[in-house]
């Protein structure tokens, strides 16, 4: 196809009304995730990093999309990171960038040839290869003065970091949206973690961004994450909103329903008691071994009630015979007919 052809195609593309309500829908969530967690602040210098997948690339155009509109003043540059892999499209990125006229940085240093040298041959290269990228990248944030690094890592990048962890790693943990490294050094932020995949490949689409695939682990098809993203896929087809109520309970945790005790002191949990006393509501209570409980200190005729004054707006009438336990645990109708309670069993 020749160029301009497709230029004339992606323009049409992005003019469509689908183009203008997903790209409405994507600024909204990523406005929404820096006001929640307070990403952005006025004067920041703000490093996007961009490899060249479609999460940069969007993370990139919403950000400077929102700069434009903003209500305070931040820049941005963008920081590839050139990993010398065989193969790899040295100018598709750069030339991108100064279309774009998008203040930048090329980085070159090949982690490639570190990352086939410690990794044994049949392992996954992706832990290496972060680890190496995010060093260099972290390092020259602080050179050039950049206040925050902002990552593409979205939301189902988030869930599937999530079930890593869970199914592999044995803690309950993610990628948080925003992050101070363990050196202080830098603040990361996840400008697209309520943005659905889905979402961020349809905008790649549309707005026709020049991907380059990751050629140096690619081709490992059996990675851990891939087989998570799989299943998170299906989880997506069957129930559309699964991922988006896992999403919800990682925003809504409570450490006393778990069993961290870093999180919660559960050796000082102790009653608080009052005075006010909580019969049993239901038709009778069978006390065996009379003897025992009474030597332990406990009724042997424990008190019914058929339910709890609370929860009844008029206090029923009750049947004069005490002497039955069936007698005791009904009310009367307003004709005199004697009817049951319904249990009202508490929230446990």
């Amino acid at each position: 196809m020749k160029k301009g052809s497709s230029a004339t195609k992606t323009k049409a593309a992005t003019e469509s009304e689908q183009f203008r309500k997903l790209q409405k829908k994507l600024r909204r969530q990523v406005s929404w995730a820096i006001r929640d967690f307070n990403m952005i602040e006025d004067g920041d210098v703000i490093m996007v990093c961009v490899s060249g997948g479609k999460d940069s690339y969007t993370l990139l155009d919403i950000l400077l999309l929102l700069k434009r509109i903003a209500p305070i003043s931040f820049d941005i540059v963008a920081v590839n990171l050139d990993q010398k892999q065989p193969g790899y499209p040295e100018d598709i990125l750069p030339n991108y960038l100064n279309e774009q006229g998008i203040a930048h940085y090329i980085l070159e240093k090949d982690t490639y040839s570190i990352v086939k040298s410690v990794v044994p041959e049949g392992k996954t290269y992706c832990s290496a290869c972060s680890r190496l990228r995010r060093g260099s990248l972290y390092g020259f944030a602080k050179q050039i003065g950049a206040t925050k690094i902002a990552l593409g890592h979205h939301r189902d990048d988030m869930l599937a970091t999530f079930f890593l962890n869970l199914f592999h790693g044995g803690a309950l943990k993610s990628m948080p949206p925003k992050l101070l490294s363990d050196d202080k050094q830098n603040l990361l932020i996840r400008p697209l973690a309520y943005v659905e995949e889905k979402d961020i490949i349809e905008y790649a689409r549309l707005k026709a961004f020049p991907i380059i695939p990751c050629n140096l682990c690619g081709s490992q098809t059996n990675l851990q994450r891939a087989i998570i993203n799989d299943m998170l896929r299906e989880w997506d087809d069957a129930h559309p909103q699964r991922l988006a109520s896992i999403f919800k309970a990682m925003q809504n945790v409570a450490p006393s329903q778990l069993a961290d005790r870093e999180l919660f002191d559960f050796e000082k949990l102790s009653l608080d008691r009052d005075d006010q006393e909580r019969l049993f509501e239901g038709d009778n209570i069978q006390a065996g071994q009379t003897d025992s409980l009474a030597e332990i200190g406990l009724p042997v005729s424990p008190e019914t009630q058929t339910f709890n004054p609370k929860f009844a707006d008029k206090q029923p009438k009750q049947v004069s015979n005490k002497g039955s336990n069936q007698a005791s645990n009904k009310t009367m109708k307003d004709d005199g007919t004697a009817q049951k309670i319904p249990t009202i069993n508490p929230v446990i």
